[in-house]
């Protein structure tokens, strides 16, 4: 098959300004090249090491914000194309959120658990992050309160961190919560 090549950050969640983060490709692919694109330019190339090219941002501003994608390239050609992800620089207002997991950090397989985002903030939106993943993040709404996962499976294992936002007509972020890492037994 095609190789494929996704894009993440590491740790994911909005930047805030001054702060770093890590724009990181992966490919289940063979030695190459992987060129980051910004708004459709391109910006660097690395050499991909054990399947993984990695572009630090640090000292970020909102220069930094903005619509990500990298291009995996063997002999010149280019063999894959990541998603769109889309970086947000933004400044933390609201007080940090806190993370629990229930039952525990330590779970069998087909287990019901529950993720918890805490935050001391009446009007807030939280995202539920799974660090690694290229999707979007899940959205726990303040509501709610929690996200669940009925059956939790290998593939559900992994760090997981949260970041709200408040739901007002000027957007507020908090810092993202401490991470916890859901182990699948």
């Amino acid at each position: 098959g095609a190789p494929t090549i996704s894009i993440f950050l590491k740790p994911p969640g909005v930047i805030p300004p001054g702060g770093s983060t890590t724009i990181c490709c992966s490919c289940q692919c063979a030695d190459g090249n992987v060129v980051l694109y910004k708004d459709g330019k391109q910006l660097r190339t690395r050499e991909l090491r054990d399947g993984r090219a990695e572009f630090p941002i640090s000292n970020a501003t909102q220069k930094d914000a903005g619509p990500y994608s990298c291009h995996y390239l063997a002999g010149g050609i280019v063999l894959a194309r990541s998603e769109t992800l889309e970086v947000t620089v933004k400044e933390f207002r609201l007080p940090k959120p806190v993370l629990s997991v229930l039952p525990g950090l330590e779970v069998p397989a087909g287990a019901y658990v529950t993720f918890r985002c805490t935050i001391t903030h009446s009007n807030a939106g939280c995202f539920l992050y799974l660090e690694g993943q290229d999707k979007a993040p899940d959205l726990i709404h303040k509501d709610q309160d929690d996200f669940n996962l009925p059956r939790v499976y290998k593939g559900n294992e992994g760090r997981y961190s949260c970041q709200c936002y408040s739901r007002a007509a000027l957007v507020e972020w908090s810092d993202v919560s401490n991470s916890l890492d859901l182990v699948v037994k």
